[in-house]
């Protein structure tokens, strides 16, 4: 017999659930009264938001995805998705703080690292006493992550870290960092020799660089790190030695889903932006909303954003159901990447002059969405994902 796809509640796979559209509602009010109004002034002084960083870990998003048994919330992935769209839509700096502590660093000690690892290190990170900071990129290996030169030597009871990543989010901030480096011989063909450690903020030989000067997100710390005869002990070798690049790339992918929702959110605030202001602002006798080229536009980038969102969820979906969402969060981070940059473009263009003007906010969300393009893997990387996915039903 058929079925319904509908819950007994008539609640569609789509909607969010009664939890979640509490946790969303209470989020809105907290992001309009704590963050939104400071939003342009840390964008113009690049400040880091501590203080609203240790009140999200006392809400809880700080350790989404912890077990509550390290202190965190033990959410789904559908509702880190929508949260962090939501942060998105008032402040992209604080969502890209959000979405890689989240995902990164504490993504790959629940993935890979063993009990006592998860147990020392996870409730400082869940709480937000301490913020994450995952090092995988160099300047000689960006999308070529297996190229990395970062070299992890093994002595008696620990391991001798030389080398240096860039771009890397939390930098100067971060008590707690998941470092990748090379330990054995590389064999390409299996992206192999290479392990990931998690190193204490205090440790020496850990050289913090001087943060970024970037298009965007100017409150999201970004700092190159090097790495100077810096001791690890052997207990903090996460996963197998050799072997952490599979780990590597599984971290990605849960990434790509927030950055993906981080470029609906951007793109989402956009979008309401331009809306309003298309209703109340009048061109020749009429609001500018009638005129028929500007109301296409909205409705292609409401559109273009709902598309994203349902491949946000589905790629959520799968990896909640333990299956394999490769293809799914390739094509959501893709086309909310995209998607998002697009509103932005179209809301300045929307609103002329004004939308050029910080006090509008829209060339803000521009130049902090255009990121969401190039983190976690650029356009490029994720079109090669998606092809090799999908031309694997043919072989």
């Amino acid at each position: 017999m058929l079925k319904s796809s509908m819950t007994k509640n008539n609640q569609l796979w789509f909607e969010l659930n009664p939890d979640q559209k509490a946790i969303i509602a209470s989020l809105k009010d907290y992001l309009k009264n704590e963050v939104a109004p400071g939003a342009i002034e840390r964008d113009k002084s690049s400040e880091f938001p501590r203080k609203i960083v240790n009140e999200l870990g006392a809400m809880g998003i700080m350790g989404m995805q912890v077990p509550e048994q390290y202190g965190g919330s033990n959410l789904d992935t559908k509702t880190m998705a929508l949260i962090i769209e939501e942060i998105s839509t008032v402040d992209g700096s604080l969502a890209l703080t959000v979405a890689s502590h989240n995902s990164l660093c504490t993504g790959h000690i629940l993935l890979a690292a063993n009990d006592d690892l998860k147990a020392k290190y996870l409730p400082d990170l869940a709480s937000a006493k301490k913020l994450g900071a995952w090092g995988l990129t160099e300047t000689v290996s960006g999308s070529d992550a297996a190229a990395l030169k970062t070299k992890a030597e093994e002595k008696s009871d620990h391991f001798l870290i030389n080398g240096s990543k860039a771009f890397i989010t939390q930098g100067t901030v971060a008590g707690t960092y998941l470092i990748t480096a090379r330990t054995d011989a590389s064999d390409r063909s299996l992206a192999s020799g290479i392990s990931a450690f998690i190193v204490d903020g205090d440790s020496e030989g850990l050289i913090r660089g001087i943060p970024e000067n970037k298009l965007g997100l100017h409150s999201s710390d970004t700092t190159p790190l090097s790495f100077e005869n810096l001791k690890v002990p052997k207990e903090n070798l996460v996963g197998e030695r050799g072997k952490a690049f599979v780990d590597v790339m599984k971290v990605l992918n849960g990434g790509r889903i927030g950055i993906g929702a981080m470029g609906i959110g951007l793109g989402r605030g956009a979008l309401e932006i331009a809306a309003k202001y298309a209703l109340e602002r009048e061109q020749f006798g009429k609001p500018l909303v009638k005129n028929q080229a500007i109301a296409f536009k909205i409705a292609e980038m409401a559109t273009e954003l709902e598309a994203a969102r349902l491949l946000v969820f589905k790629a959520a979906a799968l990896k909640d159901a333990g299956r394999d969402y490769t293809e799914a969060a390739a094509m959501a981070k893709l086309k909310g990447s995209v998607a998002g940059v697009q509103a932005n473009d179209y809301a300045i263009q929307i609103m002329g002059g004004n939308g050029y003007m910080v006090d509008y906010e829209v060339e803000r969300m521009w130049r902090d969405n255009r990121l969401t393009r190039i983190g976690e893997g650029t356009d490029e990387i994720q079109h090669l994902i998606i092809a090799r996915e999908y031309l694997k039903q043919f072989s």
